[in-house]
């Protein structure tokens, strides 16, 4: 049968739901198209750029009739960046969007249905970034790549990323004096310029990530203008690669860490560490993420996953003793000190691979937690640390999960043991199609 829709034609047509990344769906004669750019309800001129066996891509070419949530979007490089794509909705929509496709996922994939919780928003949705990384153009330019490419797309004023981050780092290009990588020849010394913004102390952090070590810039200047900068690094990257940061560190002034504060506690922060890129939502996150984990102060608590410490330490005046494991030896470290300098005893950092390090904790170290908390990359749990969860009977779990997709996946291999009790998703990522979601679950 061949399909009812041709590529390079346009067609008028209804808006009916959303996808995954936030994009508009419609259907002819059965056929699924995604507008991106289209909002539920409306009525769109479109553009067929693909068509597949049993879907298609449009672009969008007019709103013939509008959604009463789309609004003008604020920022100048928006169609072409990407990096928020959710910018021409209302910010109350986009939480509604969110809630929704993590409600879908449940329909689709669990067999005990769950109403999605709704989705705890920012009150102020911009400029909350705490890291950015920009790509330098051959112009001497900060920029952020464009969707789907490593076209540099000069900016002006990102409305996501720390107003004083973008200053740094226009201040750094402008002053500049040596030369400009380029990927296709693999020439030039400066790649990318990333700065960590620590909220709540207002200390920053300077990463001049290079194709090599040499450096001439004037560091002085820099540091006399922004009083703030505690620390400059050089991160050596010489590979033809996509990862941006390598491991190797060289300190140019300061320790090459910063400090930050999530509510009572005070974390320290290196180059390579992970660390929420949205302080003020993480801490609604982490404070959820206890609440549904019923701590007590006779409980043992695994956290998996965990970074710089932040949950578990978030969590160790609640309980007994704490155990966390991270695969990141720069991590642990860090997880250490913010232990010792918030002054908690009860706890103990493991370095290795949760996969392995878990399995050895409750296997020959016969620790049984009564309660834990993951927090794993996109990617999800990997089989042998379910099966641990899974075996153990872990009386209280809380799955704190950034895809929404790998999560359902793990959930369907759960629920035959567990109850999936509640699932709460929190906008940690405004304006863009990512969400953050706690869920909690118990044995039954």
């Amino acid at each position: 049968m061949s399909n009812p829709i041709e590529k390079n034609q346009e067609y008028v047509v209804e808006i009916i739901d959303y996808g995954a990344d936030g994009e508009g769906i419609a259907k002819l004669n059965g056929y699924t198209i995604f507008v991106i750019g289209a909002i539920k309800n409306e009525t769109c001129k479109i553009h067929i750029t693909k068509v597949l066996t049993s879907y298609a891509y449009a672009k969008l070419i007019e709103v013939i009739k509008p959604s009463e949530y789309r609004v003008e979007p604020d920022c100048d490089t928006y169609v072409r960046c990407g990096g928020c794509d959710l910018r021409h909705i209302s910010y109350k929509e986009t939480l509604n969007i969110k809630r929704e496709k993590v409600q879908n996922l449940v329909n689709k994939m669990l067999e005990n249905k769950v109403d999605v919780k709704e989705t705890i928003g920012m009150d102020n949705p911009l400029y909350y970034r705490n890291k950015a990384i920009f790509p330098i153009s051959k112009d001497k330019e900060i920029g952020i790549y464009a969707e789907r490419s490593h076209d540099i797309i000069p900016v002006r004023k990102c409305k996501i990323q720390s107003e004083e981050a973008q200053e740094v780092a226009k201040y750094i290009v402008e002053n500049w004096n040596d030369t400009i990588y380029d990927e296709k020849t693999g020439q030039g010394l400066l790649r990318n310029i990333m700065i960590r913004h620590g909220f709540k102390t207002n200390e920053l952090m300077v990463v001049l990530v290079q194709n090599g070590t040499s450096n001439n810039f004037d560091l002085k200047k820099l540091i006399n203008k922004f009083d703030n900068i505690k620390t400059v690094v050089i991160n050596v990257n010489t590979e033809n690669t996509n990862v941006v940061l390598s491991r190797k560190n060289i300190v140019l002034y300061g320790n090459g860490k910063i400090k930050d504060r999530l509510g009572e506690y005070v974390f320290e922060i290196s180059p390579n560490s992970f660390y929420q890129v949205n302080s003020i939502q993480t801490e609604k996150l982490y404070d959820l993420a206890i609440e549904k984990a019923h701590l007590k102060n006779s409980d043992v608590l695994c956290d998996l996953y965990c970074g710089i410490g932040t949950i578990g330490i978030f969590a160790s005046k609640y309980v007994k003793e704490v155990y966390g494991i991270e695969i990141v030896s720069e991590a642990i470290e860090d997880a250490k000190k913010n232990a010792k300098n918030n002054n908690v005893n009860n706890i103990e950092f493991i370095n290795g691979d949760v996969k392995f390090a878990f399995d050895e904790l409750i296997n020959k170290k016969h620790i049984k937690p009564d309660v834990v908390i993951v927090d794993p990359p996109r990617k999800g749990l990997d089989d042998k640390t379910i099966e641990n969860l899974v075996h153990e009977e872990i009386e209280r779990f809380v799955y704190v999960s950034c895809n929404p997709a790998t999560l359902m996946r793990d959930l369907q291999v759960f629920e035959k043991n567990y109850e999936v009790v509640s699932l709460t998703p929190v906008d940690n990522f405004c304006y863009s199609s990512h969400i953050e979601v706690v869920a909690e679950l118990k044995i039954r």
